[in-house]
């Protein structure tokens, strides 16, 4: 869990080091250290600050947790794992700043990839249904929920389902 600034400086030491272990032709420790620079290049892009930026925003640092995101340039990159996470984070993000549409899209590609567990991908599908609802597409939004139902969520989202449910008996 490393930002980007953390992990250009921990490549530039660990270059340094590589070149000395090279100089001083110790090349098994050499391996070991190109390894290690290998692994931070490769966490880089599979991994990227996503850990970070979900510890940001659990402690409700959205700020922190947004300019985590935008460390990572290109999100198609990340692990499957962490993609999901990505966009389920920025989706509450742009949900907050009352970006509706992006924040759609951003819950939509969230629903595509595994979270941790169902009640995770429930409280996307929830975040999709309520969105659908305030554009009073109501079909759209009973769907999401159909799903969420058939999911192992927990009563709180259980609560919200329900309070979403009765607002599309109320609109119709």
């Amino acid at each position: 869990m490393m930002t980007t600034k953390a992990r250009v400086l921990v490549i530039a030491v660990a270059l340094l080091l590589l070149a000395w272990t090279l100089y001083e032709k110790t090349y098994e420790v050499s391996a070991l250290v190109g390894l290690g620079i290998g692994y931070l290049v490769w966490s880089h892009f599979r991994q990227g600050t996503v850990a970070l930026a979900a510890k940001a925003y659990h402690n409700k640092d959205f700020a922190k947790a947004e300019e985590l995101l935008k460390e990572v340039r290109n999100p198609d990159m990340l692990a499957r794992n962490r993609r999901g996470y990505y966009e389920f984070i920025l989706g509450n993000i742009t949900l907050q700043k009352e970006h509706f549409q992006e924040a759609e899209t951003h819950f939509q590609i969230a629903s595509r990839f595994p979270l941790r567990n169902e009640n995770d991908k429930g409280i996307v599908l929830v975040q999709l249904a309520n969105l659908n609802l305030r554009k009073h597409e109501f079909e759209k939004a009973q769907a999401y929920l159909d799903v969420a139902k058939e999911l192992k969520i927990s009563s709180r989202v259980q609560g919200i389902v329900d309070r979403i449910e009765n607002e599309i008996r109320k609109s119709k």
